[in-house]
């Protein structure tokens, strides 16, 4: 790895006194009288800059980010090269719209996206600004080229908030309520992950049968088949606890899919650029998709989000779907960067850190209680409480007191699901970090453990 990489990734924890600081709390306080009530706050933190997986907050306190700004920065917080590629790009063009006129990063980027797409097929790209975005064009354009309006998702998804990607998402029902009626034609079943049967270790029976309830109930009952226009699937389930599903799980949707003429759409958002190891989770497994949908790591950090799909399948006329600001150049510049470091050395390095953690990690159910289960791909990483091992009783209000515990000493992780832990850190991550890390989680169950 180059010097300038491994000076972006130094760095540890400092804390110079009790969270929230003095400024902090003022800007908190700004905050609450004029930003949407709708935000999620799990922790008083009030960022100031960031390099690598280090933040800084207004207060002179130094965090290590084992979130990665929700999946997004793979490059760490402000890569130089990354910064650079901005910086050069601002100063030539900054916005032309890509919708209405030619500019040649754009067709750069769709080039490298086709190239990388899993499948070897054909592939055409469309560019937006965010996930949901990337959702919504899938969404169309999975019902313009087949000619038909039903879509099967499943229980646990996140797709993003948008009145389409909002149908499809399954995950909580505050980010549903009040906000119907919902695009009509949505169904959704079991994800390849059934609680119970996975802690019996036999998710070998489940998740096939999570698959095929698909053909042995819904299409014989209420959804003819040739009105779905697409199964819509997470290849590692996001927001719902990151959940690796079997690869027999994926391979029968795609048998279900074909059999019926239906499309298979990947939701890579979180997933994808490097995140599992690979540079699609798609690499893990057999199952290859007519469409998948790219954003967070993307840009790191800069809006930006991609629907790639078979040439054939993207084959809407002008003007059938646009965006302003999607492909900006800048943001453009950003993402050729950020795949350029993917490729030369942060996919292995988010391989490696993430098999050395699981490592660690699997030990765990056998030295604390609270842990049920250990799961993920390269640094999509979950961890399951609970509160007994014998009954899997689910403990969210101890996974909570685990992450304010983590930011406490300095480490910044999220939940996932109802009693996730979710490790999702830069993909420039060190061995010292990753310890750092560790060390730190293991002492937070000990006190959660205790009652402390």
């Amino acid at each position: 790895m180059s010097n300038t990489a491994t000076a972006v990734r130094s760095g540890l924890p400092h804390l110079l006194g009790p969270l929230p600081g003095p400024r902090a709390q003022q800007i908190m306080a700004r905050d609450a009288k004029v930003l949407s009530p709708s935000y999620t706050r799990g922790y008083p933190l009030v960022v100031e800059r960031g390099e690598g997986a280090i933040i800084h907050d207004v207060d002179g306190n130094q965090f290590l980010d084992f979130n990665a700004g929700i999946a997004v920065v793979a490059t760490g917080h402000c890569h130089p090269q990354v910064v650079e590629a901005i910086q050069r790009q601002a100063r030539k063009l900054v916005h032309m719209s890509g919708t209405d006129f030619y500019y040649e990063n754009m067709v750069q980027l769709a080039e490298k996206l086709a190239a990388l797409a899993p499948g070897g097929f054909e592939r055409r790209v469309y560019f937006g600004n965010s996930g949901a975005e990337a959702m919504e064009a899938a969404i169309k354009m999975a019902r313009y080229s087949s000619g038909r309006d039903k879509f099967i998702a499943f229980t646990g998804a996140f797709h993003g908030r948008t009145m389409g990607a909002l149908s499809l998402t399954a995950r909580r029902p505050v980010q549903r309520r009040g906000f119907g009626p919902f695009m009509a034609g949505v169904h959704h079943v079991p994800y390849a992950y059934c609680y119970r049967c996975a802690y019996q270790k036999r998710p070998e029976t489940c998740d096939v049968e999570c698959a095929r309830v698909i053909e042995d109930q819904l299409l014989k009952t209420i959804l003819p088949a040739d009105e779905v226009a697409a199964i819509v699937v997470e290849p590692v389930q996001g927001e719902c606890g990151y959940i690796v599903p079997p690869r027999k799980f994926l391979d029968e949707l795609a048998r279900i899919a074909e059999r019926h003429g239906m499309l298979l759409i990947f939701d890579e958002v979180q997933s994808g650029m490097g995140r599992t190891g690979k540079m699609w989770a798609a690499g893990h497994f057999d199952a290859m998709p007519d469409i998948f949908t790219v954003a967070k790591g993307i840009a790191s950090g800069l809006p930006l989000s991609a629907t790639v799909a078979r040439a054939e399948v993207m084959n809407w006329p002008p003007g059938a779907h646009a965006s302003t600001f999607g492909g900006n150049p800048v943001s453009i510049a950003a993402a050729l960067a950020t795949i350029e470091l993917l490729e030369q050395e942060l996919i292995d390095n988010a391989a490696r850190m993430g098999a050395y953690m699981m490592d660690r990690m699997r030990e765990w159910p056998a030295r604390f209680p609270v842990v049920g289960d250990v799961r993920g791909l390269g640094l999509m990483l979950g961890i399951e409480l609970v509160r007994d091992q014998q009954t899997r009783e689910r403990a969210p209000d101890e996974r909570d007191r685990v992450v304010s515990l983590a930011f406490e000493r300095g480490l910044l992780i999220l939940g996932a699901g109802e009693n996730t832990l979710r490790l999702s850190p830069p993909l420039t991550i060190t061995r010292e970090q990753a310890d750092f890390a560790m060390d730190t989680l293991e002492h937070c169950f000990t006190t959660v453990q205790n009652g402390a």
